[in-house]
């Protein structure tokens, strides 16, 4: 495997040193992107978050920030992402809003209807399913709870096709095929926005 694919491949999973480099990038690669997809949250004000997916623990300290009353719990099943968004929120964990947990989207360590909100930035890629890891969603939601997945893909774009084509186990999602998995999930008012001038995609869905 070339040095590129070995790279770019640590977006799936982080591990040793190329992880490390990645996750160190991941914050600031994705701030614009993140921030676009949070700017679909006007109007609600959700106790409990579940950053899914959490990769540098970038996101969670913005959602934290963003809802001032709300507690997070992020979860990845990089070790070293897990270690990485622990140390960026050190100061939610100690304040008790925020928990930092290793594990797999296909079967989330939650209870039943535990959260108001459900993130997943640039993750979907690489959920099993997607319908099965949206389903575990959905049972981790409480009624009328909202999940937003954005991506810097739409699924039709040149650039994250051809890296679809060299990172093993992604796959890059039309609006389509997310509102199919979503409704087929369970959930209702399923919408999506795209970015005027990039391939970017934020999809929220409501159970």
């Amino acid at each position: 495997m070339g040095l590129f694919k070995r790279f770019v491949s640590q977006t799936r999973k982080p591990e040793g040193f190329l992880g490390r480099i990645m996750i160190n990038g991941m914050n600031s690669g994705h701030a614009k992107l993140a921030g676009w997809g949070m700017s679909h949250l006007e109007g609600i004000s959700p106790e409990s978050i579940a950053e899914l997916g959490c990769g540098g623990g970038g996101n969670a300290k913005a959602l934290l920030k963003r809802f001032e009353k709300a507690k997070l719990s992020a979860l990845d099943y990089s070790e070293l992402s897990v270690e990485k968004t622990r140390e960026n929120n050190k100061e939610f964990i100690a304040e008790g809003r925020c928990t930092v947990l290793q594990g797999n989207v296909a079967e989330l360590p939650f209870e039943d209807k535990s959260f108001d909100l459900a993130t997943a930035f640039e993750t979907v890629y690489f959920w099993p399913g997607p319908q099965k890891s949206f389903a575990e969603v959905y049972r981790v939601m409480k009624p009328g709870g909202i999940f937003l997945i954005c991506n810097e893909s739409d699924g039709t774009d040149e650039e994250g096709l051809r890296f679809e084509k060299v990172i093993d186990g992604m796959k890059c999602y039309t609006e389509e095929q997310l509102i199919s998995a979503l409704t087929a999930a369970g959930f209702s008012k399923v919408t999506a926005s795209h970015h005027p001038s990039k391939p970017w995609i934020t999809v929220l869905a409501e159970k």
